[in-house]
């Protein structure tokens, strides 16, 4: 199985190399995947963790930090396999560690990387299941530890399938600490052993920091005057961004006084969420190229890495998009935890357990389309109680489903100090 694996990835390589010659993509990590490590890197035993996407690398941030607490002698190797999911990785990194792309999934390389760096344990963030990786970490006899592990519905329909070739693979993870008790019973519908398994909560509750967001230079960078009010609709996909122009057309009949911040899920997109705007006959700019000289703007789009959370602090109203379209939903606990009402669509089987702690408690409001949420952001305009009560609301959720990244850190501690 695993030579045909290695086959498969092998003419991958060579069939996309010619691409990335082409568009000049080569990163300074780009030869980590190859396996080749810099010189002068000391590793002693050191905690590996590997996040494939920014959202699992952001919900590492914390369980890093109390690692670190424990075991403040110890190092770590953090790998991604994204440009986006490396630079939030550099931001945690400290002296001493060590950032990279995930060698390519062949075993050759991957076995010369481990025997190199020699961790004490290898953890996953989530479930990423990849055959090679996880049997070539098992063959040097390195514990593998899948923290937060949740298994979609659409995951679970396509690994039942291949239940057969998957169950080898997972037998050689040593623990699983699952996010809810619906993903620990898929788990052992694929063949885990329920001794393995705990579940332990969902870390991305542990994520957020106490914040002292100064809301008025957000304002300030939009110009957004005292007596005007504003809705960001956040990390919005394509086909999304229409509906959510053509609900603020509406509100701005009842509430000239409303402002609105698009903040594609893909910065890159900005120039075309930006003429979607202008087409749509509203004054617009990008953040980046705003001069606040120029006549106001009614719709701003935010083309900047790593500012959304930062100005949600200026919001009143946040819409959280990937929801209004069928991607899955997006993290709708970084807008409440600055204390704004959140509004998301039916789409948000990615984060489905978060979404139904919050509408179970009362603390955000689901719309279904474009009309829903005209008369959802409204009712909050117009109802300061209400939006008292579903921020409440939501920091409670938050307080009460805090602790998962402790209760990992008992589980795993066995690995790293044996």
């Amino acid at each position: 199985m695993f030579i045909v694996y290695d086959l498969i990835f092998l003419v991958f390589i060579l069939i996309y190399l010619p691409v990335y010659l082409f568009k000049r993509k080569f990163h300074r990590g780009f030869l980590a995947r190859l396996g080749f490590i810099p010189k002068g890197l000391v590793f002693n035993r050191p905690i590996w963790i590997h996040a494939v996407s920014v959202g699992e690398a952001m919900a590492m941030r914390e369980l890093i930090s109390e690692l670190r607490r424990n075991y403040p002698h110890k190092n770590f190797v953090i790998s991604t396999v994204t440009p986006t999911g490396n630079k939030i990785a550099r931001s945690l990194a400290q002296k001493g560690d060590f950032v990279t792309y995930l060698p390519f999934d062949l075993s050759f390389i991957l076995r010369k990387v481990i025997k190199e760096i020699q961790p004490c344990v290898f953890i996953i963030a989530e479930t990423e299941i990849w055959p090679n990786l996880i049997t070539s970490f098992n063959k040097f006899n390195i514990p593998i530890a899948i923290l937060n592990a949740r298994i979609s519905d659409r995951s679970f329909k396509g690994y039942s399938i291949i239940k057969s070739l998957l169950k080898p693979v997972l037998s050689k993870v040593n623990i699983f600490c699952a996010q809810t008790e619906s993903d620990s019973f898929k788990l052992k519908a694929l063949g885990v052993f329920s001794e393995k398994i705990t579940v332990t909560g969902n870390m991305k509750f542990d994520q957020i920091p106490a914040r002292n967001l100064n809301s008025a230079v957000y304002k300030e960078r939009i110009g957004l005057k005292r007596d005007e009010r504003l809705l960001i609709a956040g990390s919005t996909h394509p086909g999304e961004e229409e509906m959510v122009l053509n609900a603020y057309r509406l509100l701005l009949n009842y509430f000239s006084d409303l402002r609105l911040l698009l903040v594609p899920r893909h910065p890159e997109r900005a120039d075309a969420v930006r003429a979607l705007a202008r087409n749509s006959g509203f004054k617009s700019e990008k953040v980046s190229l705003l001069n606040l000289k120029a006549p106001q703007n009614e719709v701003f789009v935010l083309d900047t890495v790593g500012e959304l959370v930062s100005f949600y602090s200026a919001a009143d109203i946040v819409f959280v998009g990937g929801s209004l379209v069928k991607k899955g939903g997006q993290n709708i606990l970084e807008p409440a935890s600055v204390g704004k009402p959140v509004i998301f669509g039916p789409n948000m089987h990615n984060f489905r357990d978060i979404a139904q702690a919050f509408l179970e408690n009362r603390a955000a409001l689901e719309v279904l389309n474009q009309e829903g949420l005209v008369v959802a952001v409204s009712s909050l305009l117009n109802n300061n109680l209400k939006v008292e009560r579903l921020v409440k609301n939501a920091l409670e959720v938050i307080s009460n489903n805090q602790g998962a990244t402790k209760r990992n850190i008992v589980l795993i501690s066995k690995f790293i100090e044996g």
